[in-house]
């Protein structure tokens, strides 16, 4: 499919434009990058406790807040996460030293704990069930300790509290993991002796806990070790075979052009206040290899027109194969960024970080196998005429 039919840019002569516009957005990065003393880690990184909580109503952060205060509990931040709708809640407990998984979920259960007295305190101190937290086992024994069928003694009664308890749940998980009325129950047939016996001895809590992710901090600079070393060398194997395949120039050019791309994306997070995450790792190392193969197919032409057009200069022979290739670059680059928009657009919080990257990633991708990495060529051939003169001229 031809998008540009006999396409004429002069590339390099835009090449200064393009690199105002690199060192502006490089500077921006950097300085945020010192502002805010590095790159925000998320915990994968640096170790802690992250808390996903769905309530009912429109959650109050505030007195979430207030209320984890009270208690002693040390959080670093508590927002607002994924779609308002949905009135879900990130807790971020503070980084402890302990590898020890109790040490790790006892933040998880303080601010269970706490929650409970601020948003359920009639039923925190009480026996009663909370079924929006409750777990399947002990939901079924609960059941089976209730006996609200009466079936003591018979034949399969554990089983059968058993699975309602999962029957239930599911129909929870179904909901939001929560249920906002016991009459909900009567969708998938529970017996109304069991929904009068919950009635009496649960309660419908206010809030429910989606997840709990806990990292070690030693597990979280391991993680940041492995993912620097897997980034740098791809960046060392990505050199050499370009190196092999083309000459050592094309190499230097191509992996300057790499540090251009995730240095800029690095940036972008920093401005607008992104997590580093294990899944942001994976999406820079899927932009190095989609950003070196648009890269690989400039230079590819590159070294095929040289060998035809001999007696033309490399800037004519860069802009000719920058302009042939066009076409190419548009329409892989563009159905790609429109696959990884729709991510970021719809595929909600757990994604974004992932599909922000890639969205950044590819634009200054390919923007950088035009203005960063061909550039390069021209810039190195230049030098080298200039070093021929001055031998020649210290030579005379």
């Amino acid at each position: 499919m031809q998008l540009f039919k006999d396409v004429n840019v002069d590339w390099m002569s835009l090449r200064w434009v393009f690199m105002g516009l690199s060192i502006l957005l490089t500077v921006a990065g950097t300085f945020s990058l010192f502002i805010k003393g590095g790159p925000k880690l998320g915990v994968d990184f640096t170790g802690g406790t992250l808390v996903y909580v769905r309530f009912a109503k429109t959650p109050e952060i505030e007195r979430i807040r207030e209320g984890l205060r009270v208690s002693g509990i040390r959080v670093e931040e508590v927002t607002r996460y994924d779609e308002p709708a949905k009135n879900e809640v990130q807790i971020k407990l503070a980084r402890i030293e302990s590898e020890q998984a109790e040490d790790l979920n006892l933040g998880s259960n303080q601010i269970f704990e706490s929650l409970r007295k601020v948003f359920d305190p009639e039923n925190a101190a009480s026996a009663k069930v909370d079924l929006s937290n409750v777990g399947v086992d002990n939901f079924a024994s609960a059941l089976q300790t209730w006996d609200p069928e009466k079936l003591q003694g018979r034949v399969g009664a554990s089983e059968h509290y058993a699975q309602l308890a999962r029957d239930i749940l599911i129909l929870r998980a179904q909901k939001g993991g929560l249920l906002s009325d016991y009459e909900q129950l009567r969708g998938i047939s529970v017996p109304q002796p069991v929904i009068d016996k919950l009635k009496q001895d649960s309660y419908l809590g206010s809030f429910t806990v989606l997840s709990v992710e806990s990292v070690g901090p030693k597990v979280g600079r391991d993680l940041q070790s492995r993912a620097r070393d897997a980034i740098l060398f791809s960046l060392l194997g990505m050199l050499v075979y370009i190196a092999f395949r083309f000459k050592f120039i094309y190499g230097v050019a191509a992996i300057i052009a790499l540090f251009h791309d995730v240095f800029i994306t690095l940036g972008f997070f920093s401005l607008t206040n992104n997590e580093i995450t294990l899944t942001v790792v994976a999406a820079l190392l899927t932009l190095t290899g989609y950003s070196i193969n648009d890269t690989i197919v400039v230079f590819d032409r590159i070294r095929e027109n040289l060998k035809g057009m001999r007696r033309e200069d490399l800037e004519s022979v860069v802009n000719m194969s920058i302009n042939q290739t066009l076409n190419r670059t548009v329409t892989t680059s563009g159905l790609t960024f429109l696959s990884v928009a729709a991510i970021y657009f719809f595929g909600g919080e757990v994604l974004s970080g992932f599909s922000f990257a890639l969205v950044i990633g590819i634009i200054v991708g390919t923007y950088s196998s035009i203005a960063i990495a061909a550039p390069m060529l021209v810039w190195w051939q230049s030098v080298l005429a200039h070093r021929k003169v001055a031998l020649r001229a210290y030579r005379a």
